[in-house]
């Protein structure tokens, strides 16, 4: 639900009419219809019910292949919209200093109930650490938007609970539900998305078992689209 004076624009049928369209591999279930409301600022999607073939990500173990998977299916749509040219063409600049700061200060209150609440089980080094994260790394947010090397149109919200995974096997996998706030990154760092769905949904085993391959063949399908100037160790270095 939104609250009081939130609403959402037309990414999402964007998403699946506009921005992806010809992509191959892209894992975008298919629609069928889809239309958004100026004036309501509502839109509705008429999509392919996969409710037989597939569940939530959040109800399967990642795996390897799935991992795979899905830096398969991101390394698709970021290789689409990569770079400067391609962002300016989409009408979607990298964001400047004052809606990252927005950004960033939208989640800072977080830090009170999480100290709040969970201090007790936290690292003695932690609550510090949190804090001097929030005063640092905005500045480091900023200044990398220096260089254009990486950014592209990403999902945002690439979380267990927006990927549809397979019942049977690993692929293929479907990303839904981009619908970002005025306030969310929507440009940025393509390898956000894997960071997002690696770092906040996998427990800390699985990922530091399956990271470094995931992110190996996210790269390795960059570069097979075309996106030959990003170093992996740029990438990795991005993702950290």
């Amino acid at each position: 639900d939104l609250g009081d004076g939130e609403w959402f624009g037309p990414s999402e049928v964007d998403y699946y009419t506009r921005d992806y369209r010809g992509v191959p591999d892209a894992p975008l279930v298919r629609c069928y219809h889809a239309a958004y409301s100026e004036s309501l600022h509502r839109y509705h999607l008429l999509l392919d019910d996969l409710s037989g073939s597939h569940v939530s990500a959040s109800e399967k173990q990642p795996t390897l292949a799935y991992g795979e998977a899905l830096a398969g299916g991101l390394a698709a749509l970021h290789a689409h919209w990569w770079g400067a040219a391609r962002l300016a063409e989409a009408g979607a600049p990298i964001h400047d200093a004052a809606h990252i700061r927005r950004f960033v200060a939208i989640a800072a209150p977080g830090v009170d109930y999480i100290l709040a609440g969970a201090a007790h089980i936290l690292e003695p080094h932690w609550p510090a650490l949190l804090r001097d994260l929030y005063a640092r790394h905005p500045a480091a947010m900023i200044a990398r938007t220096r260089d254009a090397g990486g950014f592209t149109l990403i999902h945002g919200d690439a979380g267990e609970y927006n990927i549809l995974a397979p019942r049977q096997g690993d692929v293929p996998i479907y990303i839904i539900d981009r619908q970002p706030f005025d306030w969310s990154l929507t440009t940025w760092l393509g390898v956000y998305d894997l960071a997002y769905a690696m770092v906040v949904d996998w427990d800390p085993e699985t990922r530091r078992a399956l990271e470094a391959p995931v992110l190996r063949r996210y790269h390795a399908e960059l570069r097979r689209r075309g996106i030959g100037d990003y170093s992996w160790e740029r990438l990795y270095d991005d993702y950290r």
